[in-house]
């Protein structure tokens, strides 16, 4: 009997809990979850140097007009992400160092004004995600560094009154499309400005 007294509370609790669920209508497979996009699927860009630090100097202010605190993926998390999967330190030998620094990583909402006055329109919400990072190569012995900054953004406008659940698939949609701007643009500005410090790239840096 002692043994049927443990179990019938844990069964008691589980159908209490599924009960719950089926009461407010709510499963797991209701809850859409979203994890912040990597880039690992591409050849890292292999830099000379001994290591590669990260650090953002962007601060969240928790207060309208900036709402990137409500997204399901953080944009400066996906920034963080990105410099851990597309650059890699390929040279422990020398004293040089690469930062990757995120400036901004900020989304705004604001009233989309309309020059409509029909009564039946609806009142939209217009949406901007920033994002400006700087990668530069730092040679302490020279005392000389050479680096590239990009500034990505994108806009979203949906009607005002959308439901969370659907706006999260728009922000969550409009991150992706940043970071996919923002990851040609700097793999680009990398090769372009920084190729001398890329294994295998040119000798002598390209100026335009």
């Amino acid at each position: 009997m002692q043994s049927i007294k443990r179990i019938l509370p844990a069964v008691l609790l589980t159908l209490s809990l599924c009960g719950c669920a089926a009461l407010f209508g709510t499963t797991d497979e209701d809850i859409q979850k979203y994890n912040e996009p990597r880039f690992n699927t591409e050849e890292p860009i292999k830099l000379k140097v001994n290591k590669i630090d990260v650090k953002s100097e962007f601060t969240p202010s928790f207060t309208r007009p900036n709402v990137e605190h409500l997204f399901p993926v953080s944009i400066e998390k996906t920034a963080k992400n990105w410099a851990k999967d597309r650059l890699e330190a390929a040279d422990f030998s020398s004293n040089k160092i690469a930062e990757v620094i995120i400036r901004d990583a900020s989304v705004t909402e604001e009233p989309e004004k309309s020059d409509q006055k029909d009564f039946f329109s609806k009142e939209r919400v217009k949406y901007r995600a920033t994002l400006n990072v700087v990668v530069k190569v730092i040679d302490p012995e020279n005392l000389s560094r050479a680096e590239t900054e990009v500034e990505a953004w994108r806009e979203l406008i949906i009607p005002a009154d959308t439901d969370i659940s659907e706006k999260e698939q728009y922000w969550n949609g409009m991150v992706t499309k940043l970071f996919n701007d923002f990851n040609a643009k700097m793999t680009a500005n990398i090769h372009q400005y920084l190729n001398m410090h890329i294994v295998d790239g040119e000798n002598n840096p390209t100026y335009y």
